[in-house]
């Protein structure tokens, strides 16, 4: 039987329980190593549910499960330990180095005001080799572009060595060199991914599974073969979609025309 990584039980978000929700009742299940892509027009409900995810957010109603625990019985070290967030805006005032910034993801494995474990050093070097950072270890996080700043996030994370690895739109702010080497690793990480993405196609390219909503509503989950059908893409973002096969690599292309 497939290990599940991360199951989503009929959950729903509000900012207050009379409030309208912002994500109406959403279930799947995510098998482990899967990458997951959440797809949707603005104000469709990705951030929220990768808030709820990683825990920012408690549900209103319904239950996730990471690993088989509930993150409403997790305290906020052990959900950290689970699971590691990168998010679309990035701190541009921390006065720490990116090294220092780097091995922040380290705490949640420290107890209390611990010293650094054995193999602290040698997961900090590895995530921040793993981003190329070390031309930049000295340096602070406010003088970085924002691209810089993007990869800085993601080696913190990587550092965590959470199970569960969230990324909010990974490739804002990225040039292409680093926008296809963050794709390049998060089709090559041994880890479950849940990304959110603006780019269709881009999301059909690297995730094993889709997420669709609109106006907070789930509009479709499995692969992208299923759920990214023109039909179903032109009615969720209001446009007329069409899907092409390309001859040379056999994938199929979405392209897009106001309606």
């Amino acid at each position: 039987m497939t290990e599940l990584a991360l199951s989503v039980r009929e959950a729903t978000w509000a900012p207050r329980r009379r409030d309208p929700l912002l994500l109406e009742a959403t279930s799947f299940d995510l098998s482990k190593g899967q990458v997951m892509g959440i797809v949707g027009p603005n104000g469709a409900g990705k951030t929220t549910l990768l808030r709820m995810i990683y825990g920012y957010h408690r549900p209103l109603s319904g239950d996730i499960l990471v690993g088989g625990e509930s993150v409403r019985q997790m305290a906020p070290r052990a959900l950290a330990r689970k699971v590691a967030a990168v998010l679309q805006e990035q701190p541009s005032d921390f006065a720490l180095t990116v090294g220092e910034i780097v091995a922040l993801g380290r705490v949640p494995h420290r107890l209390g005001f611990s010293t650094p474990g054995e193999r602290d050093g040698e997961i900090i070097e590895a995530a921040m080799a793993r981003m190329d950072l070390h031309r930049l270890a000295h340096r602070s996080l406010s003088t970085l572009s924002g691209g810089e700043r993007q990869r800085v996030m993601v080696a913190r994370a990587l550092a965590q060595e959470p199970e569960l690895l969230v990324l909010d739109e990974p490739t804002n702010h990225l040039d292409i060199r680093h926008q296809l080497e963050v794709l390049d690793l998060i089709r090559e990480l041994d880890l479950t991914i849940v990304t959110s993405l603006h780019d269709l196609n881009l999301a059909a390219d690297v995730c094993d599974r889709i997420l669709m909503l609109k106006n907070g509503q789930p509009q479709g989950y499995g692969t992208p073969q299923e759920v990214l059908c023109a039909n179903r893409v032109s009615d969720t973002f209001q446009v007329k979609a069409q899907r092409e096969e390309l001859s040379l690599s056999g994938k199929a292309h979405l392209t897009f025309q106001l309606s």
